[in-house]
Order: structure tokens, then C-alpha cells, then sequence
């Protein structure tokens, strides 16, 4: 395992260029997914931490179909593999045989939203001890980037070449939002991956979640953005400015939902 390089001292702390810094849990930094894809950044965020927590030989991840289902390859965690879209409720059922694990889940806006909604929707309501990370790029970019039920007003993807069109396709399902108003939410988020700032922010967010689900205090989701510059028609380079411009503007990022006992 490379060591990583210290390069300058930021704040009173040793800072280290990420580039030479690999993750305990991450096995290979080589992917199969398409240059400028957002997925692969949102692994290492998950595989930091849990390996920050400790979590490695106490936690069991479930993942179903995408291009996101890669970390089961690259990350030195335990998977069960699913049908689409019904990670929440595998999920619940490992957490309810083994209580003592951290159970997470992870997926695609096309696995959660389109083909799974109801399984997340009613593990938030009954308060399972899970949590949820949906990797939200817009597109079901597995099967050619067609739209997804969480495609942008405007966005485009291989079956909205010119953006999605409200009066044609109707608006997209908000799903952080949706989780964050069920009252077995213990904690919701949004977060990103488009930038340097967006990044350390959601590695914050990330390690709260992982709290929130580990604490018995309810269900905990958190929602991140991604690039997928070849399901929006668009250039590597130019996916983070994209996501930023069309598809954060209307799904902002930060907390959405607090603890139960803190709402009042």
C-alpha cells in the first residue's frame, strides 16, 4: 500500500495530495466506467469511512444493479448483491437477523428511484437501523443513459437529447426530500461530488450518516450527486460545471432532516 505524501500544512494539519493517498479498503484504484464518472469518488468517500470507523469487519453493504455496483469489485467490504431497486429491504432484513452489524445500502437514482421508491419510502417510515446512499447522476447509465424518475427539469440523457421536458416527462421524484419528511427519518442529506469543496463536505456528511445508522436512532439516507458526462452528452471535463449548473440547482445540497426527538 502506497504511504501517503505530506505536501504542506493546512490549518495546523499535515494535508496529503490524494493522488498518492489509497485507502485501506479500496483494492485497486482501476475502474471499468467512463471517464469523468462520478461513481468512482463516491466509493472512495464510503471506503474512508468506514474504515475512519472502524466499521470493516462490523458492517455488510447491499447493492443491486448499475454502473455504481463496481465497489463491490474494488472496496475490501462485504456485499450482498440484490434484485433492482430492493436494497432497503434486504437490507432491513440483515439488520433485523443481525442486529449488530452496521447495514448500508448502496444505489443508483434508476435502482432507487424508478424501480425501487417504495421499498426506501417505507424503510424510512418504519425507522429501520439502515442506511441508504443513492448515487444520484440523472440517468440509468448502465442500459445507455436513458432518464430516471430523479432526471432534472432539463437535463438532458440519451432519451432527452434537447433536456427533459415537464409538459412531456412531469417532474423529478425529489427523494432525499421525500425520505427526510418521513418521520422514521433519523437523518438526511445531500451531497456532492463535482468539486474539491463538494467532496469534503460530503465525506463529512457520509461519516454522520454512518453515525446516525450505527446509533439506533432511526433510518439514515444521504443522496450524492455524480457526474455522468456520457449520459448527459457532454465532455468529461465539462460534467462537474454541468452538474452544478442543472442538476444542483435543483436539488441543493446539505441536511435535510434531523434526529426524531430534535424536531419538535
Amino acid at each position: 500500500m502506497n504511504e501517503p505524501a505530506p505536501v504542506a500544512n493546512v490549518d495546523g494539519h499535515l494535508a496529503v495530495q490524494v493522488g498518492t493517498s489509497t485507502p485501506p479498503l479500496l483494492l485497486t484504484q482501476d475502474h471499468k466506467l467512463c471517464p469523468g464518472c462520478g461513481h468512482p469518488i463516491s466509493w472512495r468517500l464510503l471506503l474512508e469511512t468506514i474504515d475512519a470507523l472502524d466499521l470493516a469487519k462490523g458492517c455488510i453493504g447491499v447493492a443491486g444493479h448499475g454502473c455504481y455496483t463496481g465497489i463491490i469489485r474494488v472496496g475490501a467490504v462485504e456485499f450482498a448483491q440484490v434484485l433492482h431497486g430492493r436494497a432497503p429491504a434486504v437490507a432491513t432484513g440483515i439488520k433485523r437477523m443481525r442486529p449488530e452489524l452496521t447495514v448500508f445500502t448502496v444505489q443508483g437514482d434508476g435502482d432507487m428511484v424508478s424501480e425501487g421508491l417504495a421499498e426506501v419510502i417505507h424503510a424510512a417510515a418504519r425507522g429501520e437501523q439502515i442506511l441508504a446512499v443513492v448515487l444520484n447522476n440523472g440517468v440509468f447509465g448502465d442500459t445507455g443513459g436513458q432518464m430516471t424518475a430523479s432526471t432534472v427539469v432539463g437535463q438532458r440523457s440519451k432519451t432527452t437529447s434537447t433536456g427533459r421536458d415537464a409538459a412531456v416527462h412531469g417532474y423529478p421524484v425529489p427523494i432525499a426530500d421525500l425520505v427526510a419528511a418521513c418521520e422514521g427519518t433519523a437523518f438526511a442529506a445531500r451531497g456532492g461530488v463535482y468539486s474539491a469543496g463538494s467532496i469534503a463536505r460530503t465525506s463529512k456528511l457520509m461519516r454522520k450518516a454512518f453515525e446516525v445508522a450505527g446509533s439506533g436512532a432511526g433510518f439514515a439516507f444521504l443522496e450524492i450527486l455524480t457526474m455522468c458526462p456520457t449520459g448527459w452528452l457532454t465532455s468529461a471535463a465539462a460534467g462537474p460545471e454541468y452538474l452544478n449548473d442543472s442538476i444542483e440547482s435543483r436539488f441543493p445540497l446539505g441536511e435535510l432532516a434531523l434526529a426524531r426527538d430534535a424536531r419538535g
